[in-house]
Parts: C-alpha cells; sequence; structure tokens
C-alpha cells in the first residue's frame, strides 16, 4: 500500500494515478510494494529529521528509510517541496517533472540503487529518467 502524507501547504497529488506508476516503477526493477509512504514536507522539517536522524545540518530534497524485507518494498520517503521548487528553477525543469525525479529517486533508493559514487549516480540518473517517461504513459 502507498500512502501520501502532506505536513506542508503543498497541493495534493491525484493519488491514484501516482499510486500505479509507482507500482509500475517498482514491478519494472522486478519489485513488489508493500508499505510505502511519501511525506511531502518544508525544508525546515526535513532538516530537523536530516539533524536528528542522520547528524547532518544541510537542506536536501529527500531522505529514505529503508524498512524492505522479505523481498518487500517498505519505506518512508520524506520530500522537500521547497527544494523540488528551487531545483526545477536550477535545473530548468518543470516542478512536475522535479517532483516525478525525486520520488522515483526514493523509490530506487528502495529498489537498491545507490548514487555514492559518480558511476553510481550516473546510472541513478539514467533510472530516473527511465522511470520519469513511465509516468506518461497511460496508468
Amino acid at each position: 500500500m502507498i500512502e501520501f502524507n502532506y505536513q506542508n501547504d503543498f497541493i495534493p497529488i491525484d493519488e491514484v494515478v501516482y499510486s500505479k506508476w509507482l507500482e509500475q516503477v517498482a514491478l519494472s526493477e522486478g519489485k513488489t510494494i508493500g508499505d510505502l509512504s511519501y511525506v511531502f514536507c518544508s525544508d525546515e522539517y526535513l532538516l530537523k529529521i536530516n539533524q536528528d536522524h542522520l547528524n547532518h545540518d544541510t537542506y536536501t530534497d529527500i531522505i529514505t528509510f529503508d524498512y524492505c524485507q522479505n523481498g518487500l518494498v517498505n519505506g518512508e520517503i520524506y520530500i522537500s517541496t521547497d527544494r523540488v521548487k528551487e531545483n526545477a528553477v536550477s535545473f530548468r525543469e518543470s516542478e512536475t517533472n522535479e517532483l516525478h525525479r525525486v520520488m522515483s529517486h526514493g523509490l530506487l533508493h528502495l529498489c537498491g540503487y545507490l548514487d555514492k559514487t559518480e558511476g553510481e549516480s550516473d546510472i541513478m540518473r539514467a533510472k530516473e529518467n527511465e522511470k520519469i517517461k513511465m509516468f506518461h504513459v497511460k496508468q
């Protein structure tokens, strides 16, 4: 089950459409979603999580907590909608495309992809682009 939570004034997404897309993203990686939660929040909300749980004192666009077990994708994905908006401008992307990038990024982490090295980051970016294109396929 995919759950969406809003901790700020972010306009809710079409949860049915997004759930179908995310399920297809997981399936395309040979995975099945168990319990997955997306939390849309502010910079400050995510900064506090970053400080409290990861000992990082920096803003970030996403934090993913991996609870995968028994072959099921389980986790919590926190997304700063403030960062999504800023990054969209910086990367010259639409806010929607940037949101899709970040949402797929978190799910890809839960599917086993990393992004610590340049090579891993290149693979992650290619996978994000592939998954973003899947959103535009009729769900």
